[in-house]
């Protein structure tokens, strides 16, 4: 029998290995590999098993693609901005979005990484400070006069009036806004993000309208506010307080 030290080959090959394995195991965890088909149409008439979170949908046999999988009229109509008819969050400030999604308006964008977004602005109406955690967003004005902007990491502001035809672009994850300047006509703007799903998260209904809510002890160190402010904030965003 052949005795091996500490110092010997055999140790640092199991250790090249037991890292290797590692690094291959690590990597297959964090990949987000491109599709393996030309596309992948979602199969939205077999909903996913409810055990099974799936990063995206289903697709349907790439030989059933059809034209108007990869078509959509969503984003063809205005979203109300109107008090009585919008949802809360439209009525509130001014704004109604209008979102393709897979698993109903365009299936052919399955997987490919991105998404559509339609943004009604009512006269003076604002698309308040929020953001995209999984997307970069670019913005192009279709009608109105639009102030746009961002607030990057080091609180550094960015800001532009843009006409229809001029865009811009928001960087992953920023806080940003869109404000319909003109008082007496409505603005739409049309949205590109590069991610299937985005997400959004609204500043003011982060801060007042969590459920259950931030204490208001932190709300009232970080806003420098009072309690009766707290809750008069939480009442004005449609909150019970």
């Amino acid at each position: 029998m052949i005795m091996r030290d500490a110092g010997d080959g055999g140790s640092i090959g199991i250790s090249h290995r037991i890292l290797l394995s590692l690094f291959l195991f690590a990597a297959v965890c964090m990949s987000d590999p491109d599709l393996l088909l030309d596309y992948c149409v979602a199969d939205t008439a077999t909903p996913p098993s409810s055990q099974f979170h799936l990063n995206g949908l289903a697709c349907i046999d790439p030989a059933s693609a059809r034209a108007e999988h990869f078509a959509t009229s969503a984003l063809s109509s205005p979203a109300t901005t109107e008090h009585r008819s919008a949802t809360a969050t439209a009525a509130l400030f001014g704004f109604n979005v209008t979102v393709t999604s897979p698993a109903s308006s365009l299936p052919g964008a399955n997987a490919q990484g991105l998404a559509m977004a339609r943004t009604d602005l009512a006269p003076g109406g604002l698309a308040p400070p929020h953001t995209h955690p999984r997307a970069s967003e670019v913005a192009l004005v279709l009608a109105g006069s639009v102030l746009v902007g961002f607030a990057d990491t080091s609180y550094r502001l960015y800001t532009q009036l843009l006409r229809a035809g001029e865009a811009f672009v928001f960087p992953r994850g920023m806080v940003h806004f869109l404000y319909n300047m003109d008082v007496a006509a409505p603005a739409v703007v049309l949205s590109g993000l590069n991610s299937q799903s985005p997400g959004a998260q609204l500043v003011p209904f982060s801060s007042f309208r969590t459920e259950p809510p931030v204490p208001d002890e932190v709300l009232k160190i970080a806003f420098k506010i009072n309690g009766q402010d707290v809750h008069r904030i939480q009442r004005n965003l449609g909150g019970s307080s």
